[in-house]
């Protein structure tokens, strides 16, 4: 669908070099909250790359429809269908997963790289495949209504899409919590730990594209992100965020061995009711998903970010090639029951080699490898 994806150009009018123009892209399926679908993905990845290589391209903007949600995650149940299809045939037959991590990892690390100002506004859901988007931006801008999360436990998942990266780079109790309670974080959370750079009104937020397409660009690319920068923060002024929650978590655990992060976690409870909801949902996430982020949190300390979404990408097929996904998909999304069957009903019964098997890689080169 060629509409899923929105492009225009703004004259940027008041640049030094004529011709110059902001790039904005609309992800545009406001009735599914944006869900990142791979048609986006193939209409997004191309135009990026058009952009970057266009001299009179100054900044680009990254948005999404209505006001509800910039983007609320990947398109999983596409994802869960054909995860059935080869279960049901006892081996590859639909591609299809591995085709969308790929896609999707690729766009969201171009973005972590790109030379040029990407300016996203994460006004509303920022969740899952959104906030892989929503990070690889190098001026991300929140709202009094914003809600990002890693909510991937709950569907027998794991954080991606750059989440790896993201985790490593924050205190380890807090990218212990984000990781394995899903917590939901306001923009003064987002702030405060860095996930979000501006703060704006939601009114304001609409008007960033045309404040951007304003701004007296300079000739000189290097100074361009100043530039956006402090056209964002002109535009937003002061804005009443939300109390910070995240605060309230300790910053700094040992990430030991096993499943010693979660008791970390554990040792917090009755801090806030914000934190005790969160841990709520921990416990009651799918016990692969929590052994496997875990081990995740642990890795990715030492990794730089080509290494992270290389990780990223065999998780990811191991989790396409193994039955908790599809089941969580099912339960949460499709039949809404509620009620997951889990590969292992608790977290002691996991064997170590069933972790171990979600970051060994099922082919012999990662289709990663050459970014």
């Amino acid at each position: 669908m060629s509409d899923c994806v929105l492009f225009e150009t703004l004259p940027a009018a008041n640049a030094v070099t004529q011709g110059a123009v902001v790039g904005v892209a609309t992800l545009n399926s406001p009735g599914t909250l944006n869900s990142l679908t791979l048609d986006m993905i193939n209409l997004l990845s191309p135009r990026l790359d058009e952009w970057r290589d266009d001299a009179k391209v100054v900044c680009v903007v990254i948005r999404g429809s209505g006001d509800r949600a910039f983007c609320a995650g990947g398109d999983i149940q596409a994802l869960q269908q054909a995860i059935n299809e080869n279960q049901a045939a006892g081996t590859i037959v639909n591609n299809y997963p591995e085709t969308f991590f790929e896609r999707e990892y690729r766009l969201d690390y171009a973005l972590h790289c790109y030379p040029k100002p990407v300016v996203v506004l994460g006004g509303g859901v920022v969740m899952g495949g959104g906030l892989g988007i929503f990070a690889g931006g190098n001026i991300r801008v929140v709202t009094p209504k914003s809600r990002i999360a890693l909510p991937e436990i709950t569907i027998g998942l794991f954080p991606d899409a750059g989440a790896s990266w993201l985790l490593g780079q924050l205190p380890s109790g807090q990218a212990a919590f984000l990781g394995l309670t899903g917590s939901h974080l306001n923009g003064a959370d987002a702030l405060a730990c860095g996930l979000g750079t501006h703060a704006s009104s939601i009114e304001t937020l609409h008007d960033l594209p045309g404040v951007l397409a304003e701004v007296a660009w300079s000739a000189e690319a290097p100074a361009h992100q100043a530039q956006a920068a402090d056209a964002v923060q002109g535009a937003a002024g002061d804005v009443e965020l939300p109390d910070a929650q995240l605060l309230r978590v300790t910053k700094d655990i040992s990430l030991g061995t096993g499943l010693e992060p979660m008791a970390a976690l554990r040792a917090q409870a009755g801090a806030s009711d914000w934190i005790d909801k969160g841990l709520k949902t921990m416990e009651a996430g799918c016990p692969t998903s929590l052994a496997v982020v875990c081990e995740q949190l642990r890795r990715v300390r030492s990794m730089n970010l080509r290494e992270c979404f290389q990780l990223e990408m065999i998780v990811a097929a191991q989790c396409a090639r193994h039955d908790d996904f599809a089941e969580g998909v099912r339960a949460l999304l499709v039949d809404k029951d509620n009620n997951p069957q889990w590969a292992y009903s608790s977290l002691e019964a996991i064997p170590q080699s069933h972790v171990d098997a979600h970051f060994t890689a099922p082919w012999s080169v990662n289709p990663l490898n050459d970014i």
